[in-house]
């Protein structure tokens, strides 16, 4: 290798013999379909090189030396000289390709955390209300935060004057949820998805607020409208499947703000697939998985049946582990491992402790089989995970988050 500080005799005379070795592999590929001429021409601009090389002329004369022969293999190279700059930006990027599908597949993988299970250990999408239109970031503001943020803006102005009404479905005497649609959509104004469409009422006017498919609007209605509550003021007396129209005492005229709000991205992360094939996956790690064989969630869930979940894996094959909220044990003592168990067990920073739900009430005890890992959202109050589905078969066990490397916050860095 010739090193920055060697002499231009020592440069030009290396990158000489280079040419030398293009010209033997062109003249050894093309020789059966060169005319007579060409071919004796390239050897002798071959040979001419080859004697100045050895002769050891100056810098000057071996570069004439070289472009001469250059000029032969313009002529006689056929696919293999000259390369045409959009053959170069095609074998780039298909190295680039092989280069990035061999890291994804076994080295580090990039992964988007789509929902708030995690939370507040990792963020998914998540809405942020502005109450008011001075509220609103102006242009310059909202060019920034799409940068830093991927914050997508979604305004709503009324069509009619009227009062703002939410329609709301009741789940249980606890839950209420706004219903919504699936419809097709565009990503980017070009890429097809799935959004969610949901419908707030006007008056007796229907107004709708399309988000990407992972976005639940919930929890934006709520700050937008019912400032400071944890769910629908519904009368708990209505039967479950119910769906009623919430009024919200706000009454828009025709033209003005009905709802804004902001998207914001959720956290984006590396995964390290590699750790996990040298040793055993640590309780207490966040925890990387697919979910191609996890029946029961299958039924739970629509959509693709194999897809990549994170959650806390909180215990591995032979462990035991019981709730008694807001604690969870491992083998009868309180789980340690990560700083969000000792943060649920004292329900502070916003974790909101674990709960007794699906497989796993109030006293139930449930014992991992062999060869398999249980995994809990560190948000337990909004989880679909173990206690709902089960363990999860070793076989599926893709890695752990290394770090947050998008949006750019203060979460950017070294992923919990």
């Amino acid at each position: 290798m010739i090193g920055p500080f060697a002499s231009v005799e020592k440069k030009t005379r290396a990158t000489a013999e280079h040419w030398l070795e293009l010209a033997e592999k062109i003249e050894n590929y093309r020789r059966d379909v060169m005319a007579p001429s060409e071919l004796a021409q390239l050897q002798r601009r071959q040979q001419s090189l080859r004697a100045a090389i050895r002769e050891r002329r100056d810098a000057s004369q071996l570069q004439v030396e070289v472009e001469s022969l250059e000029d032969a293999l313009r002529r006689t190279g056929g696919a293999f000289y000259p390369k045409s700059t959009l053959t170069e930006y095609i074998e780039f990027f298909l190295v680039a390709a092989i280069v990035i599908l061999g890291l994804r597949a076994f080295f580090v993988q990039p992964f988007k955390i789509p929902t708030n299970s995690m939370w507040p250990s990792y963020h998914g999408m998540t809405g942020e209300v502005f109450p008011t239109p001075a509220d609103e970031p102006g242009f310059v503001a909202r060019g920034f935060r799409f940068v830093t943020e991927l914050a997508l803006a979604r305004r709503v102005d009324a069509p009619v004057e009227g009062e703002i009404a939410i329609p709301v479905t009741i789940v249980d005497n606890e839950r209420h949820v706004v219903p919504y649609r699936t419809v097709p959509g565009k990503k980017w104004f070009l890429l097809p998805t799935i959004l969610r469409e949901y419908e707030i009422g006007v008056g007796r006017t229907p107004v709708t607020v399309r988000v990407p498919a992972d976005f639940d609007l919930d929890r934006v209605l709520l700050d937008a409208f019912f400032e400071g509550a944890d769910r629908f003021p519904v009368v708990s007396s209505r039967s479950p499947g119910q769906t009623v129209l919430l009024r919200t005492g706000r009454n828009v005229a025709a033209g003005d703000r009905v709802l804004a709000f902001d998207i914001l991205t959720g956290d984006q992360l590396f995964v390290d697939r590699l750790s996990y094939h040298f040793v055993k996956p640590r309780v207490g790690q966040g925890f990387v998985f697919r979910t191609g064989h996890l029946p029961d969630l299958h039924r739970l869930v629509s959509g693709p049946n194999d897809q990549y979940y994170i959650k806390r894996l909180v215990g591995g094959p032979g462990d035991v582990l019981e709730i008694r909220e807001p604690v969870l044990y491992r083998n009868g003592e309180p789980i340690t491992g990560s700083e969000s168990f000792g943060k649920n067990a004292e329900r502070v920073d916003n974790y909101p402790g674990f709960r007794p739900e699906g497989r796993m009430q109030e006293g139930v005890k449930v014992e991992i089989p062999a060869d398999r890992y249980m995994a809990m959202g560190d948000n337990s109050a909004s989880s679909l995970d173990s206690r709902y589905w089960g363990s999860i078969p070793a076989k599926d066990v893709v890695g752990r988050p290394l770090l947050i490397y998008y949006p750019f916050t203060k979460r950017w860095g070294p992923a919990p």
